[in-house]
């Protein structure tokens, strides 16, 4: 399957302005379309008002915010969400959250499962959403200066 161009510049257009290059966690354009080229993995895009882009080559608003995830059987992995430093804090990320969680249980989902590095500020949106820490992994991300930190696991019914 090939993701849709359009689509995977939308997402990088938030990807490239959403990530502190301190931390590694952005994607490059080739993995973004490697993940969206599986039937498995699935890309919201949204602009300010929280609304959800189309993925055509037609006009659309700028994007904002995008989450991507993959689901194997019934469970859903949020493997990215990022929102544009811009819109931070306008509800653009709870709005996010719950478009995937509506697609998620279009699709049968039962459970949700997300893991982010210790003290993102993203916990908060999590929490918020029922998220419960479930597992960590000492060390497991690497920063740009070499430091290790650890991976928080979580996981939340749906």
């Amino acid at each position: 399957m090939t993701p849709c161009p359009h689509l995977i510049d939308r997402v990088m257009a938030v990807m490239e302005t959403a990530f502190d290059p301190a931390y590694g966690e952005a994607w490059n354009r080739r993995q973004v379309a490697d993940a969206l080229s599986l039937p498995s993995t699935h890309a919201l895009v949204v602009d300010a008002d929280g609304a959800v882009i189309g993925e055509g080559p037609g006009p659309a608003a700028a994007p904002v915010g995008f989450v991507l995830s993959r689901h194997v059987l019934d469970e859903e992995e949020l493997l990215l969400i990022a929102v544009a430093p811009g819109a931070r804090l306008r509800g653009v990320g709870a709005a996010l959250m719950e478009h995937m969680f509506a697609a998620a249980r279009a699709r049968g989902i039962t459970q949700i499962f997300l893991e982010m590095r210790r003290g993102n500020p993203a916990i908060h949106l999590y929490g918020k959403y029922g998220f419960e820490p479930i597992g960590e992994r000492r060390g497991y991300y690497r920063m740009a200066n070499g430091e290790r930190i650890d991976a928080i696991t979580f996981g939340r019914p749906i």
